[in-house]
């Protein structure tokens, strides 16, 4: 470097996410209002009994748990290795190979996108009737939507310590209605204990994989703690703990909610489920806990939506974060803003695709609930199945070249078991894809939602590899995380 260049003025950015923010709670919080319990519970069980027609929900959730809890085990061995907010593509990265990696993260930015584009339809369609009950007010859906669209956008450029507060306080209040609505069930007139909502038979009949693809959207943010984990205060410690915590609490809440709501419905869940939709779960429950009870049932609802809305956000603008600070997208979107350590610009483009897609299906008059919010979900759960079960096999080349420091369970016998029963969820999910839409079979959400996944992770193949031939230093930077930032640094300096 010449004497006499001149001194780069200081940046007001970084590449550097802020560190020693969230403890084990915080990562909980930020786990789980992902999963969003009420939404969920109120919102997606119903929704899912109506257009598929299935009742053993109960029994996937648990299914599932057990499932995503032996694959835990390498992932989280595998975190205490690499700490990286992109985590699904760091880790397919460097167990699999850097341009699958990348197609990986194609993926993942479509999956979480779609739910977070789901939340804002779900949002709007389920507050607009709301606002006309409660105060005489006759509100178009989107313009709803926007309004939350605008909270979320200024808090995703806040200190992430702020949004882990918000949502603390919004997770605990529909925790707590969940399982108070859930034991008003057990007390309904038509409740009659069921056993189909517990049946393992389920599992392997007809369906099986729209019912396992339902539960696995109800666990979606699980993933997240590896997400935060350069923010995390010791996540060796923190990330494990709060993957484990946050696997058990939802498959106990959502497995003993969606039991009580089918049986409380006195053998008529998936009839009324198609007629009253969400407001099923608070039907039932109103008989004895009264309408102000349900009244706060609604709100809840909705700041549930936004919890999810700002939670998703978070993963959207991290791993565009973690892509930019790579250069693998533009090197704009991998910096953070100093003090808060907040992805900026990540969080500014998901706001603006947010944005455009609430404007464009306003326009277009598409239905926000089923062709939004439903098939958005359903959409981002196939995508998050399908990045879980690949990172199982990551997990396992990765420590294949790296055996030191995890024992043979961690790096071998859970990801080999891991990896075999999510291979049988992901081909029961794909083969039962009409089933789940609530679509004839050959319907277009059955070929464009997997076209779409396999042209992506093509599409990022392709880039990686244009990225190994004209710019290798980038190339070599893949998956790394901050030490790849501090190469390209340091090679910028050096120029």
């Amino acid at each position: 470097m010449s004497a006499t260049t001149t001194p780069a003025r200081p940046s007001q950015l970084s590449t550097a996410l802020a560190r020693d923010r969230l403890g084990v709670a915080a990562v909980v919080f930020f786990v789980m209002s992902a999963a969003a319990p009420l939404t969920v519970v109120a919102g997606v069980v119903p929704t899912g009994l109506a257009v598929t027609g299935l009742t053993a929900i109960s029994i996937a959730f648990l299914a599932v748990a057990v499932v995503l809890a032996v694959f835990a085990v390498g992932y989280v061995a595998m975190a205490r290795h690499i700490a990286n907010a992109g985590a699904f593509y760091a880790y397919i990265s460097q167990g699999l190979g850097r341009p699958l990696g990348v197609g990986a993260a194609w993926v993942a930015l479509l999956a979480y996108n779609s739910f977070q584009l789901a939340s804002y339809g779900g949002f709007g369609a389920i507050a607009s009737p709301l606002f006309a009950d409660w105060f005489g007010v006759d509100v178009q859906w989107w313009v709803i939507a926007l309004v939350a669209w605008a909270l979320v956008a200024v808090l995703g450029v806040r200190d992430v310590a702020v949004n882990g507060k918000v949502l603390a306080t919004l997770l605990v209040a529909e925790i707590v209605l969940v399982v108070v609505f859930s034991f008003a069930d057990l007390a309904a007139p038509t409740f009659e204990a069921s056993s189909a909502p517990l049946n393992p038979g389920s599992l392997v009949g007809t369906g099986a994989g729209a019912l396992l693809v339902m539960a696995v959207t109800g666990f979606v943010g699980f993933e997240q703690s590896v997400v935060f984990s350069e923010e995390s205060r010791d996540p060796r410690r923190t990330v494990p703990r709060a993957t484990y915590i946050a696997v058990a609490l939802i498959a106990v809440l959502y497995g003993f909610s969606a039991w009580a709501m089918i049986s409380a419905s006195g053998g008529q869940a998936v009839e009324r489920a198609g007629t009253e939709g969400p407001e099923l779960f608070f039907n039932l429950a109103s008989a004895r806990l009264g309408g102000t009870a349900i009244h706060l049932g609604h709100a809840l609802f909705l700041t549930s939506l936004i919890a999810a809305m700002i939670s998703f956000h978070n993963i959207i603008a991290r791993y565009t974060f973690s892509l930019g600070r790579e250069g693998v997208l533009p090197r704009a979107f991998g910096r953070t803003v100093p003090g808060t350590g907040a992805p900026k610009n990540g969080s500014l483009a998901q706001s603006a695709l947010g944005l455009v897609a609430i404007l464009v299906y306003a326009v277009m008059g598409w239905d926000p609930l089923v062709q939004l919010f439903f098939w958005g979900g359903t959409t981002g759960g196939i995508g998050v199945l399908v990045l879980i079960t690949v990172t199982s096999v990551a997990v396992i080349g990765y420590f294949a070249r790296n055996p030191h420091g995890e024992d043979v369970w961690h790096r071998l016998g859970a990801p080999a078991i891991g990896t075999v029963l999510l291979l049988v969820m992901t081909y029961l999910a794909l083969t039962n894809i009409a089933t789940l839409f609530g679509v004839e079979p050959g319907s277009k959400p059955t070929w464009v939602v997997p076209l779409a996944y396999a042209v992506l992770t093509l599409a990022g193949v392709a880039w990686a590899l244009i990225l190994r031939r004209t710019r290798p230093t980038v190339y070599e930077g893949i998956g790394l995380g901050a030490r790849s930032a501090a190469t390209y640094s340091f090679t910028e300096a050096i120029r």
